[in-house]
């Protein structure tokens, strides 16, 4: 058995809190919602030998799928769809937004039939993902499923199609009205900036 499939879901969660993705505090996520943890997954990236160790797990379960192309939503999922088209021997694409929907720009295409996985770094409502199958269903692929590295809704989404995720966390969120850290007066930060 290789390395990467001795990782068990403990030492991910190790790694990725050693390498600043997860962090503690009270933050403004991207859907507007706020949460006690925020994953900074961008901090991964900075490391390549562990960003592709990452990757070679999250393309595992799809491995004899055949997958002829990879995909992200900008910005989360364009490296991770590099490295995870590279395990897989497919090629590597990243939808970026365009007035609420994802697009492929810059001479990306994709084929009525073609294999694709859908990968992205979190999901908290799904939102992104979503829209990057909405795109592939106009398309009329082949949608092989998605792969996440962090599921912060404990696998409540679905996407309709096979979902894996590395880690699977119950992160709770609150809309800005109904905050227990505001309340507190906790500071509320924007990581994103």
């Amino acid at each position: 058995m290789n390395e990467d499939k001795k990782m068990n879901r403990s030492k991910i969660s190790d790694l990725l809190k050693k390498t600043g993705v997860i962090m503690e505090g009270h933050f403004l996520l991207t859907s507007g919602r706020h949460s006690d943890l925020f994953l900074q997954c961008s901090q991964l990236l900075q490391y390549p030998e562990l960003t592709a160790k990452v990757c070679r797990m999250m393309a595992e379960p799809f491995k004899n799928e055949k997958i002829e192309t990879v995909i992200g939503p900008a910005m989360g999922g364009v490296i991770l769809s590099y490295e995870v088209a590279r395990s897989l021997g497919a090629r590597a694409l990243f939808a970026e937004p365009s007035g609420g929907e994802m697009i492929l720009r810059r001479g990306f295409r994709v084929d009525a039939g073609e294999k694709v996985l859908v990968v992205e770094d979190a999901v908290t409502t799904g939102g992104s993902v979503q829209k990057v199958l909405d795109l592939l269903d106009n398309l009329g692929v082949e949608l092989a499923g998605v792969s996440v590295m962090i599921d912060r809704t404990a696998g409540k989404l679905n996407f309709g199609v096979t979902t894996r995720a590395l880690l699977t966390m119950d992160v709770f969120s609150y809309s800005p009205e109904n905050c227990p850290l505001c309340r507190k007066g906790i500071p509320l930060q924007k990581p994103k900036n």
